[in-house]
């Protein structure tokens, strides 16, 4: 960028506000820095750890775009966390390119754990939920913290992007479906009834019906709680790039669409089961007169919504009990009791 445009006079990375603001001599309190103004609703936020990523998978830019993984210091994230649970933030989502490499770079160590606790210890963050964590060489570790913290939710996005050998190898997975059915048993065994969601990659090059079916059998066994899948498109300056794209659009989409198809009955069978039972929601809105929120096993916007009748108003970030009274292929319905 600095070849391509010339004129700009300098460059700030995501993470480097201090060194902006120094840029131009502006005198600032280093109490303030972290505090932030909302894009989100007031009682929920998404909180990075972490910029970049060390990891090499084919198909990924992101490297590219944001260099090498860097962790924030965790007092950095405790005082923006603070901040935010202070101005009446009650979930608050952590983000990064890959979680578990949390610490590595400042502490010498996976750090996450001790990372969870702290957070955990904000009486005001009722619930903490984990986005993005590579598969390979997941440290169990983080599960243990999950399971013992009330406030850290029972939930996972754990992306896996294929189940067969042949593409986990040429997306350079650094994994294996042996070593993935391994995690997830491991996983369930640590945190019984989690939540486990994950991101796949349909038409890669070279993806053959083979693969497809092996991936569809794999969803099949694994029975994710939820699945979100995206075409493959080839970035440039990715090892992939250098691979022929050989698959249409059109192919790409009815693959994708063919594997949603069998994750949306898998969905729908989960759903069922919640029938009957009764689960903390937390209102987000309030749409066509009808309450909609979140069970601590759904992530805003990607996941399942919960359908909320009430006979009292109910306040936008609210948590509320609710018993589930019809179930469907994404979404619940319930009462508050």
């Amino acid at each position: 960028m600095e070849q391509e445009i010339p004129e700009v006079d300098a460059w700030f990375g995501t993470l480097e506000l201090p060194q902006l603001l120094k840029e131009f001599q502006v005198d600032y309190k280093k109490e303030l820095l972290g505090e932030r103004l909302l894009s989100t609703p007031s009682h929920y936020a998404y909180l990075k750890i972490s910029e970049g990523c060390n990891r090499t998978c084919a198909f990924c830019a992101i490297p590219l775009m944001r260099g090498e993984h860097r962790s924030r210091p965790m007092e950095e994230i405790l005082r923006e966390a603070r901040h935010l649970a202070g101005s009446g933030v009650k979930e608050i989502m952590l983000i990064a390119q890959e979680l578990t490499y949390y610490g590595l770079d400042l502490y010498r160590r996976r750090a996450l754990p001790d990372l969870l606790n702290r957070l955990a210890d904000i009486e005001e963050l009722q619930w903490i939920r984990l986005h993005y964590a590579y598969p390979s060489r997941f440290p169990l570790e983080v599960l243990d913290t999950i399971r013992e913290r009330p406030n850290i939710c029972n939930y996972l996005d754990l992306p896996i992007q294929h189940a067969s050998d042949c593409m986990l190898r040429a997306m350079k997975r650094q994994t294996s479906r042996f070593e993935l059915t391994e995690l997830f048993a491991a996983i369930r065994e640590r945190v019984p009834g989690i939540c486990l969601r994950t991101t796949l990659i349909a038409g890669f090059p070279g993806e053959t019906r083979e693969d497809v079916e092996v991936l569809k059998a794999f969803l099949q066994e694994q029975r994710f709680d939820r699945v979100g899948i995206f075409s493959y498109s080839h970035e440039e300056g990715t090892t992939a790039h250098d691979l022929q794209d050989d698959l249409s659009p059109e192919e790409k989409e009815e693959r994708v669409q063919e594997i949603m198809e069998l994750q949306q009955g898998i969905s729908y069978e989960k759903n069922l089961e919640k029938v009957g039972l009764v689960f903390l929601t937390l209102i987000d809105r309030k749409e066509a007169g009808r309450w909609l929120g979140r069970t601590e096993f759904d992530s805003i916007e990607v996941d399942n919504e919960v359908i909320v009748h009430s006979t009292r108003k109910l306040e936008i970030g609210e948590f509320v009990p609710v018993r589930i009274r019809e179930a469907y292929d994404y979404d619940l319905e319930g009462e508050v009791v």
